[in-house]
């Protein structure tokens, strides 16, 4: 199966901004979802991207 197009995880620091259907990770500021979205680009094989200043998202294009 490959994956295209498709949120693999969502990093945020406001649990009400998640989207659903994904895995999420819950940060306590903004320098640790940097660190955080940065490492699972690399493990995911994925595109970081920040929606929004507390929340970022990785995708699979």
């Amino acid at each position: 199966m490959v994956l295209e197009k498709y949120i693999l995880a969502a990093i945020t620091t406001n649990p009400s901004k998640i989207p659903s259907g994904t895995a999420v990770f819950h940060c306590e500021d903004k320098k640790e979802m940097e660190i955080i979205a940065a490492n699972l680009e690399a493990i995911l094989d994925g595109i970081a991207h920040a929606l929004t200043d507390e929340l970022y998202v990785i995708v699979k294009h």
